[in-house]
């Protein structure tokens, strides 16, 4: 329940729970563990706030030799490296990186404990599957045999799409770049991850107003920022560790800090203005503030002559947001707004801070360029202590969504078309019409036969529709048959009662996965389930993303673990048993068992083709010569000063254009055209074209430090270097691989050789232009963003004002809008719902609920209720209570009263399962396989709702009624 712990007593958890028979002899933690039969091994502290977990003393340690291992956590996205000391083969103690530039020295409770996700004793241990209602343990040689054997006999009835492929933002970069290819050499784009329910509208958002869409600047650049401005966004819960950063801005710069949230955060608790609004009202907040900018001319006027376009028609839509028309739609007084208007005018460069809360919307991509649109106007963009600073939630989300891990895309956002699947069968060496005949074909409305290779595939938020909706409703031929959850929790999204209905009418579920999720226990299938133990990543090697863009080297910690594989061995069986592993391994070496891919050279051939975004210079020897150096880097820049990575930013954040070879030092914050472009500077991306309605889209009279174009310019091609005359600067090699590709068509995307790319920096150009932001997307639904009021509002008077879209049918799937607005559930669903994470734990929770170190912390799903409802409802602080969402899902959690939301406004956390309306599930979970702590999944009362670009699920506002239990 979040409260203090005077006492230190673990608490009576709300059902049955391993922690119960603890919790009521009121022992402390080393009796409760004791109790609980759980090793410490080599641990001997944890504090909860940050504390480390440290090898046990002289005294106790066995006897031998104990090594370091510099490895990552496993959880948000900051990247904080751990130090894990080994004694014969196990994980006896750790530290956190004191001389990582990321995390200082610090760790938050789940880094802390991390030791205990990788030994932890309720992870899977070998491979099982469900038959007559009993879960089975079996080989993997029978399991390999039996799901592949099964897989293929659907595919020959129904066609590739007919299973989907879900895999996950915890596979390291080379797993998540493998899964993938995996997928189409299958011959499906039914494959996805969490970033589709976390983050895909901030990148289609940010991507489509300034060209990538990532993080521009880092954690450490806000140390430069003289104003913090967070929506949508809870790091001191979601990402602790990020707080040393934004706090030493806060107390070196004196630079205030702002936080617009719904519900008063442990952020909040830091900021010097807190604005609460209500759910689901972001773009009309940005604009009520935008109003108050451009009516006291603070705006950077030469910024936007110069790097912006379609400002003047963003304009024209925030005049209509006067202030007592945003105070009308979010609740925040206009005098309020006023005062952050002149803070961000005032404190100069500010950044920008967003997560989940402000993406998960069915508008949610109008939010996130709302943000950018924000920081355009205030000329905050390309500097230090500026930019969109968008947190990521896992720790590689940020890598499996530039490696393609996508419906909608191949690895590095080349998309689908025949010119990127041409690109990528080059990169693979493989025959592009051996690919394409993988694939299935579909009928179009136009009547024209089209292949699926090129169409989007069902997006993981949709899965559950790919199951339960008519063929004849969709755009491919059949139905979803089988599911593969590969690291993924289900409870992490709404409609789990239909879930619960897809998942039993699916011919197979398969779960892959360190724990057993949530996806073992929520139907009620006798047979056709089955769990494959995935290792963790400190049982194996690779690289990760972190959300600044810098990649990072884990070693390998310990060795795999009871019966577990890690996740590209298990990649490399299923490829073997579908009859492709000689194919899609043939330019990388495998281990000595001559079966599985080794992680580096896995790497380097996601160098050979991730042009795009400059995926191209890490190495894993330039990786891992950053990891065994962190200490040379300075803390704010990132930049090595003197070492073997001199002038390097560290872990090479994305760009580092051309080969390894060429020693670009990547590029710390995007779009900064203070520095040359081959020492890390930017312009902004001309990915739009050149021009628009006859007005100019490249930048005017402006470029980054160093460019002999001092004006805007295209992306280059070869055709662009021979207008320029510098063709010639081309090896004869390049001039080749140019020259095999398309000639002077070949553009600096395709270019395998990475020619076109090294001649343009050494002119000092950008490869992909020189042009203007465009605060306009005309290829969207809202090419302005605007307003539209949630599909289940209770602001009835709002809805003619601002309704939301009409039906439609995209990512082969029809999806509603008018058609669930239109109907009125406020008078039965009277309370705003929303939802958000926890400091304890992460994602849908299996990890970090098996945690017993985390477990004690948290034992109870809770909503929490402001004091007036609480009353008005005849609730009671701690009592049971049902919360039920307008579709008919409810819970029964706890009820936690307090001031943190306000009045008209319910939250509860989404890491929680195990429960099920009121039903405890425990006893379904394998033996010795179930979380410490259970608890009801929010998102069985969470409600319909998806962004109308990248198919987000909304969760962050629905309706909700709640009583007494």
């Amino acid at each position: 329940m979040l409260r203090k712990k005077t006492n230190g007593v673990a608490r009576r958890p709300q059902r049955t729970s391993i922690l119960s028979e603890a919790a009521n002899a009121s022992v402390d933690r080393r009796a409760f563990l004791r109790g609980s039969g759980l090793v410490i091994g080599g641990l001997s502290a944890i504090a909860a706030t940050g504390g480390t977990v440290t090898q046990a003393d002289a005294a106790t340690a066995a006897a031998g030799k104990v090594d370091l291992k510099k490895t990552v956590c496993t959880h948000c996205s900051v990247g904080c490296t751990v130090m894990a000391e080994v004694q014969d083969g196990v994980w006896t103690g750790q530290e956190p990186g004191w001389d990582s530039p990321f995390n200082l020295g610090a760790h938050c409770a789940k880094g802390a404990s991390v030791r205990e996700h990788a030994h932890g004793e309720r992870r899977l241990k070998y491979p099982m599957k469900k038959e007559g209602g009993e879960w089975k343990r079996i080989s993997w040689e029978q399991a390999i045999d039996e799901i592949g054997g099964g897989m293929m006999k659907i595919r020959d009835e129904s066609g590739p799409d007919s299973v989907y492929w879900l895999g996950s933002a915890k596979h390291n970069n080379e797993q998540a770049y493998l899964f993938r290819k995996f997928a189409a050499y299958w011959g499906t784009n039914n494959v996805d991850h969490q970033a589709r329910i976390c983050h895909s509208t901030t990148v289609a958002g940010v991507a489509n107003t300034w060209g990538y869409g990532a993080m521009t600047n880092s954690y450490n650049d806000i140390h430069n920022s003289k104003a913090i401005f967070i929506i949508g966004g809870n790091p001191a819960e979601a990402h602790p560790v990020s707080l040393l950063h934004l706090l030493r801005a806060k107390e070196q710069n004196n630079a205030p800090v702002i936080v617009c949230d719904p519900r008063f955060t442990r952020t909040a608790a830091h900021a010097d203005e807190y604005v609460r609004f209500r759910p689901g009202t972001d773009v009309a907040l940005i604009w009520g503030i935008l109003w108050h900018i451009f009516d006291n001319g603070w705006e950077d006027k030469e910024f936007i002559r110069t790097r912006v376009w379609g400002m003047d028609q963003i304009k024209d839509e925030v005049a209509r947001w006067t202030p007592e028309e945003v105070e009308r739609v979010t609740g925040a007084p206009g005098s309020q707004l006023k005062r952050v208007a002149r803070t961000m005018a005032n404190n100069r460069p500010g950044t920008v801070i967003w997560c989940m809360g402000g993406t998960q919307h069915t508008n949610g991509n109008n939010n996130t360029r709302a943000y950018c649109v924000l920081q355009l106007a205030l000329g905050n963009m390309g500097t230090a202590g500026g930019g969109t600073n968008i947190f990521r939630g896992h720790d590689n989300v940020q890598g499996a969504t530039d490696l393609g891990v996508l419906s909608h895309t191949l690895p590095g956002y080349y998309g689908l078309s025949a010119g990127a699947w041409g690109h990528w069968a080059r990169v693979w060496g493989e025959d592009p019409e051996w690919l394409a005949s993988q694939f299935d074909k579909t009928t179009g409305a136009d009547g024209k036969e089209k292949s699926l290779q090129n169409l989007t595939g069902i997006p993981v938020s949709r899965w559950i529709d790919g199951v339960l909706e008519d063929p004849e409703n969709t755009d491919q031929p059949s139905k979803v048959r089988a599911m593969v959850l590969w690291g993924h929790a289900p409870n992490s999204q709404t409609r789990m009662t239909e879930m619960k209905t897809a998942m039993e009418q699916l011919d197979m579920l398969v779960v892959i996965d360190p724990f057993p999720t949530v996806s073992a226990v929520l139907h009620d299938r006798t047979d056709g389930v089955y769990l494959l133990p995935a290792t963790t990543q400190f049982e194996t090697r690779g690289s990760v993303t972190a959300s600044n863009r810098s990649f990072q080297w884990r070693e390998q910690v310990i060795d795999p673990l009871f019966e577990s594989k890690p996740d590209h061995e298990i990649i490399a069986l299923f490829s073997k048993k579908f009859g492709f592993h000689d194919r899609i391994f043939r330019n990388i070496k495998l281990e000595e068992d001559g079966l599985t891919p080794e992680p580096e050279d896995t790497l380097r051939e996601i160098n050979r083709g991730m042009w795009t975004i400059g995926y191209t210079g890490q190495s894993p020897e330039r990786i891992k010569k950053h990891m065994a150096n962190q200490h040379t880097f300075d803390r704010t820049t990132l930049q090595a000063v003197g070492g073997p990575a001199d002038g390097d930013y560290y872990g090479l954040p994305w760009p580092s254009w051309g080969p390894p070879e060429m020693n670009h030092p990547g590029t710390p914050n995007l779009y900064d055209m203070s520095k040359p472009v081959a020492e890390g500077g930017l312009t902004f991306r001309a990915r739009f074209g050149v021009e628009r309605d006859g007005e100019n889209l490249l930048a005017e009279g402006v470029a980054s430090a160093g460019s002999e174009i001092q004006d805007g310019y295209p992306e280059f091609t070869m055709q662009m270097l021979m207008d320029l005359g510098w063709d010639g600067d081309l090896t004869s090699e390049e001039r080749a691989a140019i020259d095999a590709v398309a000639g002077p068509e070949t553009n600096w995307k395709t270019d395998l050789s990475g020619g076109i790319q090294r001649v343009a920096i050494k002119h000092g150009c950008a490869p992909f232009g020189n042009a203007k932001a465009r605060t306009v997307v005309w290829t969207f639904p809202d090419p302005v963003p605007v307003h539209r009021e949630p599909l289940y509002t209770n602001r009835r008077d709002l809805v003619a004002d601002y309704p939301t879209y009409e039906d439609r049918k995209f990512y082969r799937l029809p999806t509603m809008y008018a058609s669930i607005q239109k109907q009125d559930f406020s008078k039965d669903y009277p309370i705003i719902l929303t939802s958000g994470r926890l400091v304890e734990y992460e994602g849908g929770g299996d990890e970090t609920r098996s945690n017993p170190w985390l477990a004690e912390l948290q034992q109870d799903m809770f909503v929490e209720i402001n004091p007036r409802d609480a009353n008005n409802l005849g609730l009671r602080d701690g009592s049971q209570v049902w919360v039920e969402g307008p579709e008919g899902g409810k819970v029964k959690v706890m009820a936690m009263i307090t001031n943190r939301v306000g009045e008209g406004v319910a939250f509860m956390p989404f890491h929680f399962g195990g429960h099920f309306q009121g039903e405890d599930l425990r006893s379904k979970y394998p033996e010795g396989a179930d979380p410490y702590v259970l608890g009801e999944s929010c998102n069985t009362a969470q409600t319909y709702g998806y962004d109308s670009v990248t198919q987000m699920q909304e969760s962050k506002v629905t309706l909700c009624k709640i009583w007494t239990a």
